[in-house]
């Protein structure tokens, strides 16, 4: 499924790996812009890496991506999280990673002079609905497994092919039905755990939302992105939809691609 999900060449090694939590999958890859204005903050981009939620893919697949915005100005934090395959992943363990994993921004800012009050979120297929939902996480109540007291606040996110509607995902059997294992169960059995987590279910968002997505994805279709753009447009979201007519999942993450430009210039 993600062999076109391939670089020749390793990505540069990030400016520093830091742990979030304990185990080998809670940590967040750091990279600075070589240039900086003094005194200014540094604008961040949390970048969440995609690959249906399974341990197959991992955070080095967006390196790539994280050193191109790197050398335009931006300070990227790479999240890497449980995923399904490792030792608690699925629900709730990867929520509560990436949750944890943006939290953790707070107490780097300093040091590394990074712009919080107009935090970007960039995320892939299933790391777009963990951008989403990123959004959305101030909205739940504490009765729920995953909430958090005083989640760092969102200012934008540039979702890319998200899986932004996990009932939609769920109704279509999506990669084996990938998502009745990390939220165990189906919408019927588990609702509360779809409500919680699924973008679409969250609407309003209010923050700003950039979708891209390719029109010839055979990984995430393409109608779910405009159902999801036109429900949070009617809810009173600040959502585009942009589809690339040739792109298919993958070009989205990859700095080579002519269809970076536009995901840059819907971060700027």
């Amino acid at each position: 499924m993600f062999d076109a999900w391939i670089f020749t060449t390793p990505a540069p090694e990030p400016d520093a790996r830091i742990a979030y939590g304990r185990g080998p999958h809670r940590f967040a890859e750091l990279r600075l812009p070589k240039v900086e204005t003094e005194g200014e903050r540094v604008p961040t981009v949390v970048v969440i890496h995609g690959g249906y939620w399974l341990a197959e893919i991992g955070v080095d697949h967006v390196g790539h991506a994280c050193a191109d915005l790197a050398a335009r100005g931006y300070a990227t934090w790479a999240i890497e999280y449980r995923r399904l395959g490792n030792i608690g992943g699925g629900w709730p363990g990867m929520f509560r990673d990436v949750g944890k994993a943006v939290d953790h921004l707070r107490g780097l800012a300093d040091e590394h002079r990074l712009d919080l009050d107009n935090l970007r979120v960039l995320g892939h297929s299933a790391g777009g609905q963990l951008g989403l939902w990123l959004a959305a996480r101030r909205q739940l109540s504490e009765a729920s497994s995953i909430y958090a007291a005083d989640p760092l606040p969102v200012a934008r996110v540039v979702a890319l092919a998200p899986l932004s509607d996990l009932h939609m995902a769920s109704e279509l059997g999506l990669c084996a039905n990938v998502i009745e294992q990390v939220l165990a169960g189906s919408p019927e059995h588990r609702p509360q755990r779809y409500a919680d987590t699924s973008p679409a279910a969250r609407l309003p968002l209010g923050v700003e939302q950039r979708v891209l997505h390719g029109a010839a994805d055979r990984l995430v279709p393409v109608a779910m992105s405009q159902a999801y753009a036109e429900r949070a447009q009617a809810a009173g979201d600040d959502v585009s939809l942009e589809v690339l007519a040739e792109a298919g999942h993958f070009e989205l993450v990859d700095p080579r691609a002519r269809e970076w430009a536009r995901v840059v210039a819907a971060l700027a």
